[in-house]
């Protein structure tokens, strides 16, 4: 299973901010945004920081998705 921030990205469009306010409002850092950016995983401590800067639940930013592996079976 993957982590997606999907949702994240489309509640910024919809709150008209942009990753740099969200940078700053969270105050989390630059590494952290751009693991983000990445899909990579980051510490229940930056998920809280964004909950708490957006006024929102952990499943309003985060979805878990399936991957597949090599031979296109889902994981």
């Amino acid at each position: 299973m993957g982590i997606s921030y999907n949702k994240l990205w489309k509640l910024l469009i919809d709150k008209r901010m942009k990753k740099g306010d969200l940078q700053r409002a969270a105050r989390i850092s630059s590494s952290s945004m751009a693991k983000l950016t990445k899909g990579e995983t980051v510490t229940t401590e930056v998920l809280v920081k964004i909950c708490t800067a957006l006024s929102v639940e952990p499943g309003d930013i985060m979805q878990l998705e399936a991957t597949q592996n090599a031979q296109g079976e889902m994981l």
